[in-house]
């Protein structure tokens, strides 16, 4: 493991080599870590992993400026600082210009940041959709406004047709549920309840049920306010109008009396308006056995509602509601596919369209591309290699859906109706093949790395990191891949893990990392080498010699002639 260690990274190319098993991939590692890479626990006996960075941002990459300024960095001197912490928990912190942030902030900083490549991303380099990806990255900006626009459309299409086969296949369904709901309203709408009318009806039930008693009362109440003219006994009016007329009769010799005297005539209004209306009352008030029958009725009515719907009456009026909602979202009419059936057809159009605008955005890509690709080859020790991006319509039926583009009828993803493939043809007279079928490790190494130079030409992150890319390479290639790198590393911070001391010589900066095995545990370190160390680190390199006079001349001489070479 690494106990401790500081990387002095060169702006330009730095080279970091050292023995098998020393840990150079550590270094790499390191750097995934510090950008949101996955994280194990903290070695056994560490209490935590700690990976720090500085980086100067330029003023042109706005957009990683933005995003580490939100994140609460404060870049008024140009350079950002990073950090990740891992317990030996496995618990993961992040900082962002010394603020705590989400590990996902690195991650977003990281594809701004920094772009790794290792052999597993030659692997990937052999699967189509890495092959359409790399072609749709390098068609530039207008091409993937296409691409998102089509990707629009294309999931339009597919929610359209999801809901067309949902309403064909689910029709039966939906229709016996519909009809379960229609014949539910029809019932509510034949009783058809109003808002409060089981309180009402149970009122004027109780009424009718006591219509008797209730007369008794009132007609005793308002005798005795009025009193009985058959026997002349007087009422309650009248007693209360006496009783105000005395006072009124001395109501002069003291004004209290002229007060209790408006008082019990006040009262003696309000006897006879109570008699008024209780003589009203009575006149309503009668026994209508057919009414009360036709209360039951109403009530009985309501109850089977309630059994079947909701146990009130608010809760059956509020099921017929949802129910009449339901009934619009199964809409299995004829109209509704219809409707339907006509968007397909206009989505499916537009896709098709859009595809075809795709397919040839991409064809004047692939030109472009391939011929790029293939000059960049013929630096790195392939001089007659041709590098074809060959576009062509993806079968029918291989496909989410199959779209009309052009005269072909093409099966159809999100990323369009195309296959793209790359093909090599690495010698004069070969024919062009696949990458995975006409490529050695070497000859896929140097097209990994042409593509990469002509993406770094038109973009992308500022900082390339190599991790033994160069595998299966030697000889001239070797030097052919160090120039191309020195070259790559004139606009952009290149770091490259390497074995092959061709490489390493055209190195800014050499970085070795060596491992102590004297301890109970093995260490690794890593330190900068320069001169006569790095001379001896080459002869090591070139034959295992570190000590030997005719490998470091070997050596010496590898570096003269790769510093000619570079300038």
């Amino acid at each position: 493991m690494i106990a401790d260690a500081t990387l002095p990274l060169d702006s330009g190319l730095t080279c970091i080599t050292g023995e098998t098993g020393a840990g150079k991939t550590m270094v790499v590692a390191g750097l995934g870590l510090l950008f949101g890479g996955r994280a194990s626990r903290a070695p056994l006996g560490a209490e935590k992993t700690l990976v720090e960075g500085r980086f100067a941002v330029r003023e042109s990459a706005l957009e990683l400026r933005e995003r580490a300024i939100e994140a609460g960095a404060d870049l008024e001197d140009g350079e950002l600082l990073l950090a990740r912490s891992v317990s030996s928990e496995g618990r993961s912190k992040a900082w962002v210009g010394g603020r705590s942030a989400p590990v996902g902030v690195l991650s977003e900083l990281g594809e701004l940041a920094i772009s790794v490549h290792g052999q597993s991303d030659q692997m990937r380099l052999l699967q189509p959709a890495e092959q359409r990806a790399a072609l749709d990255r390098f068609a530039g900006a207008d091409h993937g406004k296409v691409l998102d626009a089509y990707r629009a459309v294309f999931h339009e299409l597919g929610a359209c047709a999801a809901e067309l086969s949902r309403l064909r296949t689910s029709a039966r369904e939906m229709a016996r549920e519909a009809d379960m709901l229609r014949l539910g309203l029809d019932e509510i709408t034949a009783v058809d309840p109003q808002e409060g009318e089981d309180a009402e009806l149970a009122e004027e039930a109780r009424r009718l049920e006591n219509a008797e008693a209730l007369r008794l009362a009132a007609a005793t109440a308002h005798g005795a306010i009025t009193g009985d003219p058959a026997t002349g006994e007087g009422g309650a009016t009248d007693t209360v109008g006496a009783a105000a007329r005395a006072l009124e009769h001395d109501a002069h010799a003291d004004p209290k009396l002229a007060e209790f005297a408006e008082r019990l005539a006040e009262a003696g209004a309000l006897l006879a308006e109570a008699a008024v209306d209780l003589s009203a009352y009575l006149d309503d008030l009668s026994a209508d056995p057919q009414r009360l029958e036709e209360i039951y009725q109403r009530q009985a009515a309501m109850k089977t509602l309630y059994r079947k719907y909701a146990e009130d009456l608010p809760g059956v009026l509020a099921w017929a509601q949802n129910a009449s909602k339901r009934l619009g979202e199964l809409d299995v009419s004829d109209e509704r596919v219809a409707e339907l059936e006509s968007q397909h057809a206009e989505l499916t159009a537009r896709a098709a369209e859009l595809a075809s605008q795709l397919r040839a955005s991409r064809r004047a890509a692939a030109d472009r591309f391939s011929a790029s690709v293939s000059a960049e080859l013929k630096g790195l020790a392939m001089p007659h290699a041709e590098v074809t991006a060959a576009v062509e319509p993806r079968p029918a039926g291989r496909g989410s859906v199959d779209l009309a583009v052009e005269t072909t009828v093409s099966g159809a993803t999100e990323d369009g109706a195309d296959e793209v493939e790359l093909l090599l043809r690495p010698h004069p007279g070969s024919l062009p093949a696949a990458l995975h079928k006409g490529a050695s490790g070497g000859e896929l190494s140097r097209v990994m790395l042409a593509i990469e130079v002509v993406f770094a030409e038109i973009g992308g992150p500022p900082v390339l990191v190599f991790d033994e890319v160069d595998a299966g390479v030697g000889g001239g290639a070797a030097i052919e891949i160090g120039r191309c790198l020195a070259k790559l590393a004139r606009r952009h911070q290149v770091l490259v893990v390497t074995h092959l001391p061709q490489v390493a010589a055209f190195a800014d900066r050499h970085l070795v990392v060596s491992k102590d095995t004297s301890g109970a545990v093995t260490v690794s370190g890593v330190r900068v080498v320069d001169d006569a160390e790095r001379a001896r680190e080459l002869a090591r390199m070139l034959a295992g010699m570190p000590d030997s006079h005719l490998g470091v001349a070997h050596a010496e001489e590898l570096l003269a002639e790769a510093a000619k070479m570079k300038s």
